[in-house]
């Protein structure tokens, strides 16, 4: 059994191309799968043609498994990669719950498409990271939905110790692409709200960069934070893995309130470097007790101010992660159990 996990990155003969988001997630994906005794690498792909000529040269001898992140490849091409390459399994994961692909137009027909498609193609899978998108594929067009869930590599018990907030200073981050449904403007209002309520001079800390369907948001933004005492909106723009890391070692508390969510990479980051997150529901994978209503500041608020001075916090967050873990393991191992016939 060997596996690729293909993310789409168009510098992929770029040696110093940075490959964030889905590439991050496809190298977490196959660590943890080599951890557990699984063959499996990261591929960054330029699109179809770039796939299928590898695959005609037998880059991956053995290869039994392909597995895309993300609906890139339009349904006719994948179609007829899988009949070239009958003893290949192919599956496309998508990274999005049911609210998020009122945005994306492309992934709602590939969706629709890809059912169709697994109903009359053997060695195709349509997936998705979120067993509630799973099961709402399920439910609503009786197709099948193959759960192929996030995994986070966390090199083992995080050892670095994090001193609960004692001020005077408090930095606050709320990172990830600029979406309307990310729910920045309510994250960054209760940001406000922590700062004041325990006096301290307060860094907002947000990303820039990716505005992806959020057009005047972070303007937004910028005129509620203006002139407000002891406040400070500091924007970070996109940064390779390592280095976006390296800022949220710094922050005390990070924000993800989002509407709508499939799993969400940033807040497990922050775990693996000790930081807690206030979340929305829908993250359900973390702590109950990191979870606020989204559309609720103050409750947001209240959420983050008990974490920041929360002793076991880090201890619980990375229990969540690890059960998550367990969880999407034990998917992906009955996944790659199957074969093309």
């Amino acid at each position: 059994m060997r596996t690729i996990i293909a993310f789409k990155n168009p510098k992929v003969d770029n040696p110093q191309a940075c490959h964030v988001g889905l590439g991050v997630t496809a190298g977490n994906a196959s660590e943890m799968l080599v951890e557990h005794g699984m063959r499996a690498e990261p591929v960054a792909v330029i699109d179809g043609y770039y796939l299928r000529d590898r695959l005609r040269a037998n880059a991956w001898p053995g290869l039994t498994h392909v597995v895309l992140c993300a609906p890139y490849i339009d349904t006719p091409f994948i179609e007829n990669l899988c009949r070239e390459f009958p003893r290949i399994v192919f599956a496309v994961v998508f990274h999005s719950n049911v609210g998020f692909l009122q945005a994306d137009k492309w992934a709602v027909k590939v969706m629709r498409e890809q059912m169709e498609l697994e109903r009359r193609i053997k060695n195709f899978r349509l997936s998705g990271n979120s067993e509630k998108f799973c099961r709402a594929v399920q439910s609503a067009y009786g197709a099948t939905c193959t759960l192929l869930p996030n995994l986070y590599f966390t090199h083992g018990p995080i050892e670095r110790k994090r001193a609960h907030w004692a001020g005077p200073d408090l930095d606050i981050g709320i990172f990830g692409a600029t979406r309307l449904l990310k729910n920045l403007m309510t994250a960054a209002w209760a940001s406000i709200q922590i700062g004041r309520e325990l006096d301290a001079v307060t860094r907002i800390h947000i990303s820039t960069g990716r505005e992806e369907g959020g057009a005047g948001v972070m303007q937004s933004v910028r005129e509620m934070c203006a002139n407000v005492p002891n406040v400070e909106l500091i924007p970070e723009p996109w940064q390779p893995w390592p280095d976006f890391r390296r800022i949220i070692r710094r922050m005390h508390l990070m924000m993800q309130p989002s509407f709508t969510e499939s799993f969400n990479g940033v807040t497990a980051d922050g775990i693996a470097e000790g930081v807690p997150s206030v979340v929305s529901p829908a993250i359900d994978w973390v702590p109950s007790n990191w979870m606020a209503n989204p559309d609720d500041a103050g409750e947001i608020a209240r959420v983050g101010k008990r974490l920041l001075r929360d002793r076991s916090a880090q201890r619980d967050g990375y229990r969540a992660l690890e059960k998550h873990n367990a969880m999407s393991i034990a998917a992906w191992r009955k996944f790659l159990a199957t074969g093309s016939v």
